[in-house]
């Protein structure tokens, strides 16, 4: 049986290139390490990009949304209307995101994989509709194979067709996803769920309670039939979830990097790790979000986030907003003159 697309493995970091980019690093005229995490991100890029002069200069940015079953069991503070609502609101450049990527400059499409409500045609959205929404992960699997593949099909696609880039940003639009990434956080580090569990869209202490419940309901359904990274996201994912985490692996496959957003993103991200372990060199994390779980899952993903502005917005704002902090690292590696070119003297 031939391997499927996401299982094949992304293109290893250039070790010589990160080698010689730590080197320049030290030779800039700064004192060793005075730059901090700037320098981290731009040794990374540098050795994903094979070069010591790593550029982004083409970034794109695309919103997945879709709902979920799951709402049925009372965890949201809004009605699931406002996953459509919020695509129109996307497409009319009135949301949080397309504001930042009109500032930013940057290219910006949505996928809708999956309202409950249809939607008319709408520009810059694709219409990828697999239901009306995945099924209640307290009752059943989220979705079947066939739903499965083309979740996974739609974030190739996502990849595929947005042209050159050198950047992914993906975010998510979805009532009920921050359940959703709850239970597939703790599904991959163990953590209890009341440690997960946040209050999303603004849930109260009562609602809190009862997502956490919710949640460690679902896993004790599906937890014992989980055995390969994918059955994670075909049983507790999400639609627009799923097409996220295969868009983190085409990129890494074609040698885009990405910038992960906040905790619904950092979960898709961990599923695609755990799909296919070879992407996990290309993720760049853009902040810890207010979100309690969002830390404790970047740390069982060894990632330190660029920012901490407790934002909690989701749609890709967070990572849109470390895009320049990403350019001006690459800058500073590529432009700061060393020692030697300067004349300056160097430090004993």
């Amino acid at each position: 049986m031939e391997e499927a697309w996401y299982l094949e493995e992304a293109p290893a970091p250039d070790e010589e290139i990160i080698t010689l980019a730590r080197a320049r690093q030290d030779n800039l005229t700064k004192p060793k390490g005075s730059l901090g995490r700037l320098e981290d991100v731009a040794i990374q890029l540098a050795g994903n990009q094979g070069t010591l002069n790593p550029k982004i200069e083409r970034p794109a940015i695309v919103v997945f949304a879709g709902d979920h079953g799951v709402a049925a069991e009372g965890i949201s503070a809004y009605p699931q209307s406002v996953t459509s609502e919020m695509v129109r609101n996307f497409s009319a450049g009135g949301a949080a995101i397309t504001v930042l990527a009109k500032t930013l400059n940057v290219p910006f499409r949505v996928f809708n994989m999956g309202t409950v409500d249809s939607l008319e045609e709408l520009p810059n959205v694709e219409d990828r509709r697999v239901a009306a929404g995945t099924q209640n992960i307290c009752n059943s699997p989220a979705m079947d194979e066939r739903q499965f593949e083309e979740c996974m099909a739609a974030g190739k696609e996502a990849i595929d067709t947005a042209g050159d880039i050198d950047l992914f940003i993906g975010g998510e639009m979805g009532i009920g996803n921050s359940t959703i990434a709850a239970a597939m956080a703790v599904a991959h580090t163990k953590l209890a769920a009341q440690a997960m569990v946040g209050r999303g869209t603004g849930i109260n202490d009562q609602g809190l309670a009862k997502k956490a419940a919710v949640v460690t309901r679902a896993l004790s359904k599906h937890i014992p039939h989980m055995r390969a990274g994918a059955d994670y996201l075909r049983r507790i994912g999400g639609f627009e979830v799923n097409a996220l985490a295969a868009a983190y692996i085409r990129a890494a496959q074609r040698g885009i990097a990405v910038m992960v957003d906040g905790y619904i993103c950092t979960a898709a991200a961990m599923a695609a790790v755990k799909v296919n372990p070879s992407i996990r060199p290309w993720l760049f994390f853009s902040h810890c979000s207010a979100e309690p779980g969002h830390e404790k899952l970047l740390v069982k993903l060894e990632a330190k986030p660029l920012l901490s502005l407790e934002m909690r917005l989701g749609e890709g704002s967070g990572a849109a907003l470390a895009l320049p902090i990403l350019q001006a690292a690459c800058a500073l590696h590529r432009d700061m003159a060393s020692f030697d070119e300067a004349g300056v003297s160097r430090g004993g």
